[in-house]
């Protein structure tokens, strides 16, 4: 993002008060207003910290049909960024715990954006006047720094993730646990929904930016899964695993790393698999040999509870028209697969989808297998 010298002064505009709900673990809520149905907008202006954003609407299954764009202002410099497109495509889950029902919200892919203090948002319908939005709006402000600060397990990052029940033919690797990033457990309202199996593991990234440090990772993560839980109204964050550009390697949803729990990741193929996402956007982002290994070490281990082979394929059955597949529809995928293989997306991106190849080689020869 090209940030420029622009102040709320040059463009014209003030730092108006602004009708917002704030959470108590640092998510604000500003709606955004407008008479054109096709068009909404939020005027530039100041705001309380934030370091990540996304947009969401209420009807839990519906498309936006159109462009989200945000631009940001620097808390620490008080440069505006360049405009950014946020991710679309995010669907609510199908099944357990966080599938709609009136209470869910969908929404963007969030974007991490560091310390901010500023926000100026406009989303246009795909079709111009012919294309009318979905209501209610709004846009999420995420400060992972507020929420720290309730979180009192946060900041314990020795300690490993240890599997409680199953054995795998793989080694486990070292999973840093919920406790690591400071996962506010008491923000998870229903426990874990669980399947019978973990047939393939989805390789995911997160899009939005690769301009964090490997020491803000937690803070990321926090963010994701306060906007997953706050903003969209999910039971808990997305993804089973997350592999930050050092190829540390968190543990994502609560409800143990070697159980076949239910994540919010491939919608019409929650069931049976497991996701990985990578943090940054690797569309643009080119894959570290930590990355790829620690993917790869994970989805190895998972995979080998259930005495699979990484470079094998299996059949699965779709559980929602997703865009891509119909209902019911049966589709052979590898046991380690990309997003887009199971849903109409760019994720992982395509340099990350590229190393997919590599992902299954290193996983084959994983010891065990």
């Amino acid at each position: 993002m090209a940030a420029t010298a622009l102040t709320l002064a040059t463009l014209g505009l003030t730092a108006p008060a602004t009708s917002a709900a704030q959470h108590p673990d640092g998510v604000r809520s500003i709606a955004l207003h407008g008479s054109d149905p096709a068009q909404r907008a939020l005027s530039a202006r100041r705001t309380e910290p934030f370091s990540m954003l996304g947009v969401t609407w209420a009807d839990s299954r519906a498309e936006l049909g159109g462009t989200a764009q945000v631009r940001t202002r620097d808390s620490l410099t008080g440069l505006w960024s360049g405009w950014h497109d946020l991710e679309l495509d995010v669907r609510t889950p199908e099944i357990g715990a966080d599938a709609g029902d009136g209470e869910v919200r969908a929404g963007t892919q969030p974007l991490w954006t560091g310390p901010s203090d500023g926000v100026q948002v406009r989303v246009t319908g795909r079709n111009g006047a012919q294309s009318k939005l979905p209501a209610g709006l709004r846009v999420e402000l995420v400060d992972p720094e507020r929420a720290a600060a309730a979180t009192t397990s946060y900041g314990v990052t020795a300690r490993a993730a240890t599997s409680t029940s199953m054995a795998s033919t793989v080694p486990q690797p070292v999973i840093t646990p919920r406790s690591g990033w400071g996962a506010d457990e008491s923000l998870v309202k229903d426990p874990a929904t669980y399947t019978t199996d973990t047939k393939v593991v989805f390789v995911h990234h997160t899009a939005g930016t690769n301009d964090y440090t490997c020491e803000q990772s937690p803070d990321v993560i926090r963010a994701i899964f306060l906007y997953h839980v706050q903003g969209q109204g999910w039971n808990d964050i997305g993804y089973q695993f997350l592999v930050d550009k050092c190829g540390t390697v968190f543990e994502g949803r609560a409800g143990g790393i070697d159980k076949p729990v239910v994540g919010a990741q491939t919608y019409g193929f929650n069931t049976d698999t497991t996701g990985v996402a990578v943090l940054g956007n690797y569309n643009d982002a080119i894959s570290s040999q930590p990355v790829l290994e620690a993917v790869a070490g994970v989805a190895a281990w998972k995979l080998g509870l259930y005495g699979y082979d990484a470079a094998g394929t299996v059949e699965l059955t779709a559980a929602a028209d997703n865009g891509k597949y119909k209902k019911g529809q049966k589709v052979i995928l590898n046991r380690i697969s990309g997003h887009r293989d199971g849903y109409p997306t760019e994720c992982p991106g395509n340099n990350l989808y590229a190393d997919l190849a590599t992902i299954r080689a290193l996983a084959a020869a994983a010891p065990g297998t």
